[in-house]
């Protein structure tokens, strides 16, 4: 069953509230860059390339100021390179009748040029979902129990999902036996959302605690590891849901492969590695919830970085990435480009 993060109809965006899921399935209705903003800074819409999606239409919203609806969508959230990417995109995209000499009696469009890009960009990321997707499920061995953290299917990509597509593939081609579904606290996107896909598409999960990976992996109930990405630097570094580091650490320690599956879009050749990727910092509030006591102080970091070292390969559109990975990107994106 497929499951749709975004859509454009009828000159808006529509956007599923994930904020909502699974108790809900509401629809939001962006008819300005402004709301799409809110809809990304508030995690109604989430996932790296599910953002890039959403502020690639949100250009077509903001048309008539083109400038300053990229700087608006820019300052969302700042972990993600999808975002920045789509955007940088989105200005080519403008930049190119002018540079191809549109005539007079031709005056360039800036909405329909950029919903020209925003749904071509939909269209490849569904592409590079699905062929990333393939890719990693020849990873898998038949029977595998799979530990997933955070949320990157469907829902995260606007297409078919990055990690969450590789089991989905993987279990169609019988090279999955169940997933161990991590919370991830404090939004709990692992149990709200990555549940709910997985139950839609009938394969078997069971959730753990954040917490409790590591006895999972002690008694021998773990065999692989798979997670998207928000960021990937140039020397392979990952910056993903915060949680995602101690997973590898601990997949080390068990001799067990800790897989990292994300779009050439996620890969930024300009951040050198792991300490130069911004980590955004969300309100306090959603940590503390109503279970801490009145005055209790808290530091909500979104992501946390994996060093290249305990990432076994990173698994991408075009093509599975293996250390040593600065290389390898390297190669990577002299060929795209």
């Amino acid at each position: 069953m497929e499951t749709a993060a975004l859509r454009w109809q009828e000159g808006a965006l529509l956007v599923l509230d994930q904020r909502r899921l699974p108790a809900e399935q509401a629809w939001l209705r962006c008819t300005t860059a402004e709301a799409v903003a809110d809809a990304i800074r508030s995690m109604a819409v989430r996932g790296a390339p599910a953002i890039g999606l959403a502020a690639a239409y949100g250009m077509v919203l903001g048309a008539e100021d083109p400038g300053r609806a990229a700087e608006l969508l820019a300052a969302t959230r700042p972990t993600a390179a999808n975002l920045r990417w789509a955007l940088n995109r989105a200005r080519d995209a403008l930049r190119a009748p002018v540079a191809a000499g549109a005539g007079e009696e031709e005056e360039p469009d800036p909405a329909r040029i950029l919903l020209d890009h925003a749904t071509r960009l939909h269209d490849e990321q569904l592409d590079a979902d699905r062929r990333l997707a393939a890719l990693g499920a020849e990873l898998l061995e038949p029977g595998d129990r799979v530990l997933t953290h955070c949320n990157a299917g469907a829902l995260a990509t606007g297409g078919y999902g990055t990690a969450g597509g590789v089991l989905r593939v993987a279990w169609e081609r019988g090279r999955l036996g169940s997933v161990w579904v991590d919370e991830t606290r404090p939004l709990l996107q692992g149990a709200r959302l990555t549940a709910w896909e997985l139950g839609r598409l009938g394969i078997p999960y069971r959730l753990v605690a954040d917490a409790g990976a590591g006895a999972l992996m002690a008694r021998g109930l773990v065999d692989r590891v798979v997670v998207g990405a928000d960021r990937v630097a140039a020397n392979g570094d990952v910056a993903n849901k915060l949680g995602t580091y101690p997973l590898a650490v601990l997949a080390a320690r068990h001799d067990i492969p800790f897989l990292v599956a994300a779009p050439v879009s996620t890969i930024d050749p300009a951040t050198p590695d792991g300490a130069a990727i911004p980590i955004e910092e969300r309100d306090a509030g959603e940590l503390l919830g109503s279970t801490a006591p009145p005055g209790a102080h808290a530091l909500n970091l979104a992501f946390d970085v994996t060093p290249a070292e305990l990432v076994t390969a990173v698994v991408t559109e075009a093509g599975v990435l293996e250390r040593p990975y600065g290389p390898a990107i390297g190669t990577l994106v002299a060929g795209r480009a």
